[in-house]
């Protein structure tokens, strides 16, 4: 596939992106040159490779999903904040209906 001067033209409109007429000459070679990697991409043989999306394996490191019972340092102090609240409702924050 090869790109010339009234594609790039016809994508610069798409994109609604003002280009020069040299601007255009410039860019054809360069998408003309892409687009050749891009060609030469698809004739590596890939058959038995896994797709993957980092070059190293990576798995996340979790912690434990637990309530931290202190009062000084988070967890369990719903009262205490909901205190700051202009309107507790059932537990949580009230707020004004927003939808007509």
């Amino acid at each position: 596939m090869s790109v010339d001067t009234a594609t790039v033209a016809k994508i610069a409109a798409l994109a609604r992106i003002k280009v020069s007429e040299q601007e255009i000459a410039a860019m054809v070679p360069e998408l003309n040159g892409i687009l050749a990697w891009v060609e030469q991409l698809g004739e590596v043989d890939v058959t038995g490779i896994e797709p993957m999306t980092a070059v190293i394996p990576n798995t996340l490191r979790l912690r434990d999903d637990v309530i931290n019972a202190d009062p000084l340092t988070g967890g369990n102090m719903r009262d205490a904040v909901l205190a700051n609240a202009p309107a507790a409702e059932h537990g949580f924050f009230g707020v004004p209906k927003v939808i007509e």
